[in-house]
């Protein structure tokens, strides 16, 4: 399976960081990433160490940038409300638009983990074209019925639903009733 991780400039870099790094041991998943210039902002003002990216952010060379070449999946995590709109409405001018616009095109799942609070009207009408066109909105909301003590369990649980939504086999945290 070939996932495309994008991380984009919203607080919550760790969810990124983390997932890349949950899929990067797992056999028989090939994971690239690439990161925007907004989130190696966020990073210096969050303290949080980025992965090594694959690809630049304007590498159209990249073969997600291609209909025909498109990873397995794409997931874009922390999704930045910029970056959501920019999906969105179909504007490919960095390679994370693009390689998500592929994505959306040649029917790939599609992941926003929109880390954002509250929601302006336009962010939802964002919300609802991305889920028109087969995206899934994924919003960085732990949960608490596992009754976490470390701040690494609540970004396990969003991680944890992303592997579930990339039809992956986990045991990163409890389930509901667990």
């Amino acid at each position: 399976m070939k996932i495309f991780i994008a991380i984009t400039g919203a607080s919550g870099l760790e969810y990124g960081r983390r997932l890349s790094s949950v899929l990067k041991s797992i056999k028989g998943v090939e994971c690239k990433l690439v990161i925007s210039s907004g989130a190696k902002e966020v990073a210096k003002a969050e303290g949080t160490k980025l992965p090594r990216a694959d690809y630049g952010e304007f590498d159209f060379s990249c073969p997600y940038a291609s209909g025909s070449n498109p990873p397995d999946a794409m997931v874009v995590v922390p999704c930045s409300l910029k970056s959501l709109g920019e999906i969105a409405n179909g504007v490919g001018n960095s390679l994370i638009n693009r390689a998500a616009e592929v994505a959306l095109k040649e029917r790939k799942k599609l992941i926003l983990v929109v880390r954002e609070t509250p929601y302006s009207l336009i962010t939802i009408k964002n919300m609802e074209r991305v889920t028109l066109a087969g995206g899934v909105i994924l919003p960085a909301t732990p949960g608490f019925y596992g009754k976490p003590k470390r701040i690494e369990e609540l970004i396990d649980f969003i991680v944890a639903r992303v592997l579930d939504q990339l039809e992956i086999e986990h045991k990163l945290g409890k389930r509901w009733k667990q």
